[in-house]
């Protein structure tokens, strides 16, 4: 009941999430990024545990294909688990159990994997790796925003999605973006509403922390 994906922007070096499903607080228990490490998304009976523990892997070396390989070898219930890692190169790499429910889909990118369960059609991830490919020329929190629009558009999942998350990382170890809607009956437009009145904001806030002293009155 989730469709997510994992992007990587080549000229500025962020790495972004996206998510939305039918559940509250998806953006608690699916994405899980670092800057310049790169990052992992663990979904369906969703073991959020697995987040920090791929991450871990990628800082250590690991690729993306072995972080999975890791991951999936080291959990008991991986049946279970859908997952998908993106590494520092931008290298990608997913996993579906044999008990993740169907419709399954995944796509691979330059730069991008997107995965999904309970989808109306596995072409859901096709058409959300699609849409970020499309846009190679916006900022990645665009490209992410317009995957998971094409992802609803291509159907989205059996069921009416409630909650959505944006994450992107940059330079430091806090989010440059981290925007959450939850219990919303149309959490994609409302993910992007959000966006829409934080991004002005958003270097501001980073500002705030690394140099107060010059910082902009938000």
């Amino acid at each position: 009941m989730t469709f997510s994906l994992l992007g990587r922007c080549a000229r500025t070096g962020q790495f972004g999430a996206a998510v939305t499903t039918s559940s509250i607080a998806v953006g608690t228990r699916v994405p899980f990024l670092a800057a310049g490490v790169g990052g992992m998304l663990t979904q369906h009976r969703t073991d959020p545990r697995l987040g920090p523990r791929g991450l871990d892997l990628l800082r250590s070396g690991c690729s993306a294909q072995e972080t999975i390989a890791a991951l999936v070898a080291s959990t008991p219930h991986h049946r279970w688990r859908q997952l998908a890692a993106m590494d520092a190169a931008g290298g990608t790499a997913h996993f579906d159990g044999e008990r993740v429910k169907p419709e399954r889909g995944v796509a691979h990118g330059r730069d991008v994997v997107a995965i999904g369960n309970i989808l109306s059609s596995p072409r859901v991830a096709e058409a959300m790796a699609e849409a970020f490919l499309a846009a190679s020329d916006e900022a990645l929190t665009e490209r992410l925003l317009r995957a998971l629009e094409a992802g609803e558009a291509a159907g989205g999942e059996h069921g009416d999605v409630t909650s959505a998350c944006l994450l992107v990382v940059h330079r430091e170890c806090f989010p440059y973006v981290d925007l959450r809607v939850d219990k919303d009956p149309h959490p994609l437009p409302a993910l992007r509403r959000l966006w829409a009145e934080y991004a002005p904001l958003a270097d501001g806030f980073v500002q705030r922390a690394i140099d107060p002293e010059d910082a902009p009155i938000i």
